[in-house]
Parts: C-alpha cells; structure tokens; sequence
C-alpha cells in the first residue's frame, strides 16, 4: 500500500441481532497491531489531537457517532468525514492530524502500530513542517501466526470460569474526552491479531453462543453495557460490562454469551488470533461432550 491516508472498507456482517464488523492487522490494515486506545465522553464539536508521528501508523474508526479527521501534510490539508463503523481512515506516519466536530455520544477507536514512546510524538507544528518525512522507515512487517504471546498454561482442557477475569484499565481523563490505552503484553496479555465488535444492537438482543479452542480475547463494553455469561461445562457465571475501562478476559473452553444489551451499545472484543472457522465450538451439546470426555 502507498504511504498516503486511505478509507478502508471493513467487512460487515448484517443481522437482525446487530451487526459486526472485524479486521486484522496485516491483512485489512497495513501493519500489525501493537496498541489500540478509544476516545469516549468527548462533548460535541471538541477538538482532539493536534499532533504527529515520526514511525507510528494509525487506524481511526467511528465505533459509534461521527467526527472528521483532519489530516496535513505540511504542503495541503484534508478533511475525512468518518461516521460508519464498517470504514476507517489509515493514517501513515509523517502527518500532522486533528480530530474535530464530534457528535454527541460519539466513540473513536485508533489502532496503532507501535507501543507508546513519547519520543516518537511531534507536538509542535512548527517542528513538524521541519520533519523530514524521507526519514520514515519503509516497514516490510510479517505476520507470524503462531507468536501470539498467550499464557498456555490455561487451555481448553484446564479452563473454568473463574479463569476470566475483570481487568481495570487505565482511563485517562481529559476535559476533551476521556481515553484508555491498551497494549500487547500489557493489559491484553497477548498479541492483538484481530479485532470485531458489534454495533447497531437491539435493546435487550442476545449475540455469541459458542466456545474456542485456542483463541483469548478482551472484551469491553466501549459504549452502553450487556451482560456476558460464561459457562465452563460445570458451573456459569455472568459479568456485567458498563464502563469503557474495564475489560473481561476470556480463556479457551468456555462457552459464552452476550445478553440483555442496552440500546445503542459496542461491544469491543480484541482478539489472539485471526479468524479460523476450526477454532469455533458452535453446537453447545458438542462443547458440552468435549469438556465431559476431558474431564472423566
């Protein structure tokens, strides 16, 4: 892909349920995912960011609501209008960009290609229109399946409910909006290979229903709350997800569901693997079986 910012198209699944849209690093973008942070509670018509990146690349989508993304290259600027869940904006290292006319309720997901470093910001624009961008690494990034960083001491054999766990994240708050920042390793304890979340949810619909082998997510509540419940085969548990800083990790081997969905909610799901329709257990009697034959 050419250097230059880009509206992407996501996949997006429609159902009555809701719908969902997903992408992997790599694959729907240009770069593997290192850090993903989303920008909430930000009163209409804010402006956020007014900042550069020497390496760092980003990937800007409206989860929920809309606003525009300004972009400046130092010789010409331009405006990009986000307010559909299924696009977002690839916006290379080297350009100065600001983030303005928010709606009300609106919610911003960035995910971005390298770890924090405040020395990889530039924060004075006049020190920007002197960057020379020819000094932007050419990134050649590979993507390695099998590095996903998980604990595998917890699998689908071992798993109980009591495994996932409530993680606090970090929420940084701003007079502007507030933001919380999550990276590989850090507070998500593998490598982000993939990233869904459902949107346009009925009040009260139920989504989910199925078991994986191998695959751990977070699971946040970025916008409105639903409730997830967790079923290990023995025993069930349910978790209540309402603040955007709070996520829920699960492990391989349970077998969950998303219920009683507020209107108008995002469930954000961050994710250790990319998409593999073997690592799915959709018939609850086959999970059931698959966990009794372990466990006898």
């Amino acid at each position: 892909m050419k250097r230059t910012p880009k509206i992407i198209q996501l996949p997006k699944i429609v159902e009555t349920r809701g719908n969902l849209s997903f992408l992997e690093g790599m694959n729907h973008i240009p770069f593997t995912i290192k850090r993903a942070y989303w920008i909430y509670d930000v009163p209409g018509g804010e402006v956020r960011g007014g900042h550069a990146f020497k390496e760092q690349d980003e990937f800007i989508i409206a989860l929920s609501g809309s606003f525009d993304v300004v972009l400046d290259s130092g010789k010409r600027k331009k405006r990009f209008h986000l307010n559909r869940s299924y696009f977002g904006l690839f916006v290379p290292a080297g350009m100065w960009r600001s983030m303005d006319n928010f709606s009300t309720n609106s919610l911003a997901l960035v995910l971005a290609s390298t770890y924090f470093d405040e020395n990889d910001y530039i924060r004075d624009y006049q020190e920007f229109l002197l960057f020379d961008t020819s000094l932007i690494k050419n990134k050649k990034e590979k993507l390695d399946k099998y590095k996903t960083g998980i604990d595998l001491n917890v699998s689908f054999e071992q798993s109980t409910v009591n495994d996932c766990t409530i993680t606090e994240l970090e929420k940084n708050h701003r007079e502007k909006g507030n933001i919380t920042v999550v990276e590989n390793h850090g507070f998500v304890p593998f490598d982000i290979s993939r990233v869904y979340y459902l949107y346009d949810v009925p009040g009260g619909e139920e989504r989910g229903g199925h078991a994986h082998k191998e695959l751990h997510q977070l699971i946040i509540a970025a916008n409105g709350s639903f409730d997830v419940v967790l079923d290990d085969g023995k025993n069930k548990r349910i978790v209540t997800l309402n603040r955007p800083y709070q996520g829920l990790k699960i492990v391989p081997g349970i077998w969950r569901e998303l219920v009683n969905f507020s209107s108008g909610s995002n469930c954000l799901v961050l994710a250790s693997h990319r998409y593999e329709e073997d690592d799915y257990v959709r018939d609850y009697k086959e999970f059931r079986r698959m966990k009794d034959n372990i466990n006898s």
